[in-house]
């Protein structure tokens, strides 16, 4: 018999909002997209560039919030969560 798979606290999808500065065309976007969807344990990333809005599903079990910021950040954009 196979172990049930059981959320707890710690592992249930979370879901956290980003603004991010400097974004300036849809190849921005792109980019911010492609690294967070890279991301271990990001299982869905959606980049608005009109409003400059990301929104990251994620598994705190697999990823922080901010090795999440950290990644954006390392593509040379001002990002925070809101």
């Amino acid at each position: 018999m196979e172990p049930l798979n059981v959320l707890t606290p710690e592992s249930a999808p979370m879901t956290a909002t980003l603004a991010i500065d400097g974004m300036t065309c849809g190849g921005c976007a792109a980019k911010v997209r492609r690294t967070l969807t890279a991301l271990p344990g990001v299982v869905a990333a959606t980049v608005e560039l009109a409003t400059h809005r990301a929104t990251v599903g994620y598994d705190p079990a697999l990823v922080s919030l901010e090795s999440i910021t950290h990644a954006v950040a390392a593509l040379e954009y001002d990002v925070r969560p809101v």
